[in-house]
C-alpha cells in the first residue's frame, strides 16, 4: 500500500484512494473484431454473386466505390473503417480480366495501407491458371500473378476447382481450393431425367481423373475420348525448329543426339460403350467451345441420345453461345462463379447452379477460426 506524508507524518493510502490519471483514449478491445466483405468489380454484372454471398452471411456488402478513369487506370475508395477487421474482397472474373486483376491489385493495397487485420481475396475463378505450366519460351503466369496479390496484401485465398491443384504451391499464404462437384451431381440427380442410363464422358485423357471422380460418386460408367481433329497450342511451331544462324565454328560440332518422333495424334475416339445412353462431358472450365462441339458430334454418332456438359466455370467466349445453341449439345450447366447472364440471354441451353452456399460458408469459418474440414469431406485427394 502506498505511503502519502503529512507534515513530516505518514499515513497509509489504499489503492481506491489513488488519483486516476486519464490520457484520453479507450482501452483496446483486444477481442476478436468483425470483418466485412467488399466487391472489387466496377461492373453491376460482377456483383452479384458477393450480393448473394452478403445476403447468406447476413451482413451488408462494404461501401467502396471501384472505377476507370478516363486514361483507363483503376481507382478504389473504401468509404468506411476496416481497421484490425477480417476483410474478403470478392472478385469474380469478366470478359475483361486484366481489368479484373488490377482492381483486385488496387483495392487489396487500399486496405493494407488502412490497417485491415486480414485480407482474404475470394476469387472463385482464378485467371491465368491455364498458364501454369512452362511452354517453350513463355512464362508461367500462375505464379506470378501470386507473387502479385502476396505483394499486394493478401493473406489467403478461396477459390474453387483450380485448373491444376498444383497451382497452390505458387502462393506464400494459404490457398482454400473449394468443389463445385456436389452441386453439379445434385443437379444431375434432381434434373436430369433417367440420370441412371447415362455415362460420365471425359473429353480428353487429361480429362479422365476429374470424370473417373463424377463417375464413382454416380455409380455410373465412365468413356473417356481420344484424339484431335486439329492440333493443340502444345505442337504449334515456335520458332525452335528454325535452323540456327549460320556462324564459323571451330573444334568440335556436338553429338550426333537420337532424333525425337514427332507426335501424330489419331481421329477422336471413343474408349467406352455410349449407344443409347444419356452423354454428360465432366470438364472444369469451358471457354472456346469447338472442341466441345465436336466431341458431341462423336457422341450422337457413336449413339448417345442426349448430350449434356457439366463445368466449373462457364467462360463461353467468343461465339461460344452461338455455337451451343446450333450444335448437338442438349443442355451446358455451369456455376455461378463467372457472370454469364448475357451469354444464357443468347443460348437459352446454359443452366447455372449457384455456389454462393459453400462460399459463404468458407468466410464464415475462416472469420470465427473453425475448421474448413467439413467444405472438404469425402474429397480424396486426387479428387
Amino acid at each position: 500500500m502506498p505511503i502519502r506524508r503529512f507534515g513530516g507524518h505518514r499515513s497509509l493510502v489504499s489503492n481506491s484512494q489513488r488519483p486516476k490519471l486519464s490520457y484520453g483514449y479507450t482501452k483496446m478491445n483486444i477481442s476478436r473484431g468483425g470483418y466485412r466483405v467488399f466487391s472489387a468489380n466496377s461492373t453491376t454484372a460482377c456483383t452479384e454473386l458477393a450480393k448473394k454471398i452478403t445476403e447468406r452471411l447476413g451482413v451488408e456488402l462494404g461501401k467502396s466505390v471501384v472505377y476507370q478513369e478516363s486514361n483507363s487506370e483503376t481507382r478504389v475508395d473504401v468509404k468506411e473503417s476496416v481497421r484490425g477487421q477480417d476483410i474478403f474482397i470478392i472478385q469474380t472474373i469478366p470478359r475483361d480480366v486484366n481489368t479484373a486483376i488490377m482492381e483486385l491489385l488496387v483495392m487489396a493495397y487500399a486496405l493494407k495501407t488502412s490497417c485491415a487485420k486480414n485480407i482474404i481475396g475470394v476469387i472463385p475463378y482464378f485467371p491465368y491458371s491455364k498458364q501454369c505450366k512452362m511452354r517453350k519460351r513463355g512464362s508461367i503466369v500462375c505464379k506470378l500473378l501470386a507473387a502479385m496479390l502476396a505483394k499486394a496484401g493478401l493473406t489467403h485465398i478461396i477459390t474453387m476447382d483450380l485448373h491444376q491443384k498444383e497451382i497452390q504451391g505458387f502462393f506464400s499464404f494459404p490457398v482454400d481450393n473449394l468443389r463445385a462437384s456436389p452441386f453439379l451431381i445434385q443437379y444431375i440427380q434432381e434434373e436430369i431425367p433417367d440420370y441412371r442410363n447415362a455415362i460420365i464422358v471425359a473429353k480428353s485423357p487429361s480429362a479422365a481423373k476429374r470424370a473417373q471422380s463424377y463417375a464413382e460418386r454416380l455409380r455410373l460408367g465412365l468413356a473417356v475420348m481420344h484424339g484431335e481433329a486439329n492440333h493443340s497450342e502444345s505442337d504449334m511451331a515456335d520458332g525452335r525448329q528454325s535452323p540456327p544462324l549460320s556462324r564459323v565454328t571451330t573444334g568440335h560440332t556436338g553429338l550426333e543426339l537420337p532424333l525425337m518422333m514427332a507426335k501424330e495424334k489419331p481421329p477422336i475416339t471413343v474408349v467406352g460403350d455410349v449407344g443409347g445412353r444419356i452423354a454428360i462431358i465432366i470438364d472444369d472450365i469451358i471457354d472456346d467451345v469447338e472442341d466441345f462441339v465436336a466431341a458431341a458430334e462423336i457422341l450422337k454418332e457413336r449413339g448417345a441420345y442426349k448430350i449434356y456438359i457439366m463445368a466449373t466455370h462457364g467462360l463461353l467466349s467468343a461465339d461460344g453461345p452461338r455455337l451451343i445453341e446450333e450444335s448437338a449439345i442438349d443442355e451446358v450447366v455451369v456455376t455461378n462463379t463467372v457472370p454469364h447472364e448475357v451469354q444464357k440471354l443468347q443460348c437459352p441451353k446454359i443452366k447455372t447452379v449457384d455456389v454462393s452456399m459453400i462460399l459463404a460458408e468458407a468466410i464464415r469459418r475462416i472469420h470465427n477460426g473453425e475448421s474448413m474440414a467439413y467444405l472438404f469431406r469425402n474429397i480424396a485427394v486426387d479428387d
